[in-house]
């Protein structure tokens, strides 16, 4: 989307457009329609529908006078700014503490802060230990490009890793010493 959930949040702002979002919510409409729907001149109608559909939030329909909601354009936003509600599961949350955990610490896939608080830096970095196979040998530099891409201090994260024992280190090669197995993955 050339979209951003910044500009869709600012074409909803004004009362009059979320009023407007709102009744094409509930189904497709014309400007003449929501114009004596809303009690609003037909001509602010047409000029908050054209703000609208350029942050994507309205569309127009096939014939070109009638417009829809397009919930997608919200949902899309949404995601944008945090996980999807399911994203603690999908981050490999095991029961729905961790999600929480895991939700308040990720966005969009990446570490926010690690934790302070041990148990809730533990589920962060189990999280993290499953991209690392188990029995397979990394250097130094396969390790800081995977955990970059969690978090912007690859050192401070990889440390953490073998601090908490999810890695273990000898002479610059890593391999995995903890977290959880996935059960259907093929073994080395």
């Amino acid at each position: 989307m050339s979209e951003t959930p910044d500009e869709i949040l600012r074409a909803l702002a004004d009362p009059e457009r979320l009023a407007i979002a709102g009744t094409l919510s509930r189904g497709s409409a014309s400007a003449r329609t929501l114009s004596e729907a809303l009690e609003i001149p037909i001509k602010r109608v047409r000029t908050h529908l054209n703000r609208l559909a350029a942050a994507g939030v309205a569309r127009l329909d096939e014939d070109r006078s009638t417009y829809h909601f397009d919930a997608g354009t919200l949902r899309w936003a949404a995601e944008q700014v945090g996980p999807a509600r399911d994203a603690g599961m999908a981050l490999a949350a095991a029961s729905d503490e961790e999600e929480a955990i895991l939700r308040t610490f990720f966005r969009n896939g990446r570490l926010t802060e690690l934790p302070v608080k041990r148990s809730k830096r533990r589920i962060v970095l189990e999280r993290i230990a499953i991209e690392f196979e188990p029995g397979r040998r990394y250097d130094e530099n396969e390790v800081n490009v995977t955990v970059a891409g969690f978090f912007p201090d690859h050192a401070a994260l990889r440390r953490a890793l073998v601090d908490e024992g999810f890695l273990e280190r000898d002479h610059g090669v890593y391999w995995r010493a903890g977290g959880p197995l996935d059960v259907d993955a093929p073994m080395p």
